[in-house]
Protein backbone atom coordinates (compact mmCIF):
# COMPACT_ATOMS: atom_id res chain seq x y z
CA UNK A 1 0.00 0.00 0.00
CA UNK A 2 1.10 3.33 -1.03
CA UNK A 3 0.90 6.22 1.73
CA UNK A 4 0.91 10.10 0.80
CA UNK A 5 2.70 11.68 3.91
CA UNK A 6 3.61 15.36 4.60
CA UNK A 7 6.21 16.85 7.57
CA UNK A 8 6.77 20.20 8.20
CA UNK A 9 9.95 21.73 8.92
CA UNK A 10 9.47 24.14 11.55
CA UNK A 11 12.60 26.45 12.83
CA UNK A 12 13.05 29.29 15.18
CA UNK A 13 15.54 31.07 16.62
CA UNK A 14 18.24 27.98 15.86
CA UNK A 15 16.14 25.49 17.27
CA UNK A 16 13.59 22.72 15.22
CA UNK A 17 10.55 21.97 16.65
CA UNK A 18 9.91 18.16 17.36
CA UNK A 19 7.02 16.21 18.77
CA UNK A 20 7.68 12.98 20.86
CA UNK A 21 6.16 10.15 20.52
CA UNK A 22 4.50 8.12 23.67
CA UNK A 23 6.11 5.14 24.40
CA UNK A 24 3.27 3.33 22.69
CA UNK A 25 3.93 4.95 19.16
CA UNK A 26 7.67 4.55 19.81
CA UNK A 27 8.82 6.89 22.45
CA UNK A 28 11.20 8.90 19.41
CA UNK A 29 11.45 12.66 18.99
CA UNK A 30 9.53 13.02 15.07
CA UNK A 31 8.40 16.28 12.71
CA UNK A 32 4.78 17.41 12.95
CA UNK A 33 2.84 15.48 10.14
CA UNK A 34 0.62 13.35 8.72
CA UNK A 35 -0.77 11.53 6.01
CA UNK A 36 -2.72 13.65 3.25
CA UNK A 37 -6.11 13.01 2.70
CA UNK A 38 -7.82 12.10 -0.88
CA UNK A 39 -8.95 16.03 -1.15
CA UNK A 40 -6.37 17.43 0.05
CA UNK A 41 -3.40 19.10 -1.44
CA UNK A 42 0.07 18.57 0.22
CA UNK A 43 0.68 21.72 1.88
CA UNK A 44 -2.81 22.10 2.85
CA UNK A 45 -3.22 18.66 4.45
CA UNK A 46 0.23 19.91 6.11
CA UNK A 47 -1.54 23.12 7.25
CA UNK A 48 -4.64 20.74 8.82
CA UNK A 49 -1.91 18.73 10.34
CA UNK A 50 0.22 21.29 12.29
CA UNK A 51 -3.06 22.65 13.55
CA UNK A 52 -4.32 19.23 14.88
CA UNK A 53 -1.31 18.00 16.42
CA UNK A 54 0.52 20.87 18.00
CA UNK A 55 -1.81 24.03 17.85
CA UNK A 56 0.59 25.46 15.06
CA UNK A 57 -0.73 27.63 12.32
CA UNK A 58 0.80 28.18 9.19
CA UNK A 59 -0.48 29.12 5.70
CA UNK A 60 -0.20 27.19 2.92
CA UNK A 61 1.76 29.25 0.62
CA UNK A 62 4.26 29.69 3.54
CA UNK A 63 5.42 26.29 3.02
CA UNK A 64 8.22 25.36 0.67
CA UNK A 65 9.36 21.87 -0.79
CA UNK A 66 12.98 20.86 0.41
CA UNK A 67 13.00 17.38 0.57
CA UNK A 68 11.22 13.92 -0.61
CA UNK A 69 11.18 10.79 0.93
CA UNK A 70 10.61 7.51 -0.50
CA UNK A 71 10.04 5.23 2.55
CA UNK A 72 9.41 1.63 3.26
CA UNK A 73 8.43 0.36 6.14
CA UNK A 74 9.06 -3.33 5.92
CA UNK A 75 7.70 -5.08 8.83
CA UNK A 76 4.03 -2.87 8.43
CA UNK A 77 4.59 -3.42 4.80
CA UNK A 78 3.73 -0.21 3.80
CA UNK A 79 5.38 2.26 1.52
CA UNK A 80 4.89 6.02 2.14
CA UNK A 81 5.93 9.26 -0.27
CA UNK A 82 6.80 12.08 1.84
CA UNK A 83 6.90 15.39 1.34
CA UNK A 84 8.87 17.66 3.60
CA UNK A 85 8.31 20.96 3.64
CA UNK A 86 10.05 24.32 5.32
CA UNK A 87 7.67 27.05 6.83
CA UNK A 88 8.40 30.53 6.14
CA UNK A 89 6.43 31.62 9.26
CA UNK A 90 3.95 30.25 11.45
CA UNK A 91 1.76 31.59 14.43
CA UNK A 92 0.96 29.70 17.73
CA UNK A 93 2.70 27.90 20.53
CA UNK A 94 3.39 24.29 20.16
CA UNK A 95 1.80 21.77 22.21
CA UNK A 96 0.97 18.82 21.80
CA UNK A 97 -2.94 18.35 21.31
CA UNK A 98 -3.03 14.80 20.24
CA UNK A 99 -2.14 13.32 23.69
CA UNK A 100 -2.31 9.55 22.40
CA UNK A 101 0.18 9.69 19.70
CA UNK A 102 2.71 12.33 21.07
CA UNK A 103 3.57 12.82 24.51
CA UNK A 104 4.81 16.24 24.47
CA UNK A 105 7.04 19.29 21.69
CA UNK A 106 10.51 20.10 22.22
CA UNK A 107 13.03 22.43 20.61
CA UNK A 108 16.30 21.38 19.76
CA UNK A 109 19.45 23.36 18.66
CA UNK A 110 19.69 22.27 14.92
CA UNK A 111 23.22 21.67 15.56
CA UNK A 112 22.37 19.07 18.83
CA UNK A 113 19.75 16.48 18.18
CA UNK A 114 18.78 14.17 20.81
CA UNK A 115 19.58 10.14 20.05
CA UNK A 116 15.85 9.83 20.57
CA UNK A 117 15.09 11.77 16.93
CA UNK A 118 13.79 9.02 14.64
CA UNK A 119 16.26 7.61 12.25
CA UNK A 120 14.38 8.66 9.11
CA UNK A 121 14.12 12.37 10.41
CA UNK A 122 17.95 12.27 11.10
CA UNK A 123 18.38 10.48 7.45
CA UNK A 124 16.15 13.55 5.86
CA UNK A 125 17.77 16.57 8.07
CA UNK A 126 21.41 14.99 6.69
CA UNK A 127 19.73 14.78 3.22
CA UNK A 128 18.74 18.50 3.47
CA UNK A 129 22.09 19.90 4.83
CA UNK A 130 23.50 18.44 1.69
CA UNK A 131 21.21 19.81 -0.84
CA UNK A 132 19.99 16.37 -1.15
CA UNK A 133 16.13 16.71 -2.84
CA UNK A 134 14.91 12.94 -3.04
CA UNK A 135 16.54 10.03 -0.80
CA UNK A 136 15.37 6.59 -0.23
CA UNK A 137 15.14 4.98 3.59
CA UNK A 138 16.17 2.51 3.93
CA UNK A 139 18.97 1.78 1.51
CA UNK A 140 17.63 -0.20 -1.73
CA UNK A 141 20.11 -2.95 -0.40
CA UNK A 142 18.13 -3.48 2.53
CA UNK A 143 14.51 -3.62 1.21
CA UNK A 144 15.65 -5.85 -1.32
CA UNK A 145 17.36 -8.33 2.09
CA UNK A 146 14.00 -8.28 3.61
CA UNK A 147 12.35 -9.40 0.85
CA UNK A 148 14.35 -11.78 -0.67
CA UNK A 149 14.53 -13.44 3.16
CA UNK A 150 10.66 -14.89 1.78
CA UNK A 151 11.15 -16.44 -1.41
CA UNK A 152 12.84 -15.42 -4.77
CA UNK A 153 10.27 -13.49 -7.00
CA UNK A 154 12.16 -10.64 -5.28
CA UNK A 155 15.74 -11.21 -6.68
CA UNK A 156 14.68 -10.05 -10.41
CA UNK A 157 14.99 -6.33 -8.99
CA UNK A 158 18.56 -6.50 -7.67
CA UNK A 159 20.19 -6.06 -11.55
CA UNK A 160 19.06 -2.64 -11.47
Amino acid sequence: MLIFAVRLILEDKGKMLFLRQTKRNGGRYSLVGGNVETHEFAREALAREAKEEASIHVDPLDLSLVHVLHRHKLKKDETLLVLYFKASKFHGEPESLEPKKFQDVAWFPIEKLPDEVSKPTLHVLKCIREGVIYSEFPSRSAVLAFWEQFGNQWTKFTDF
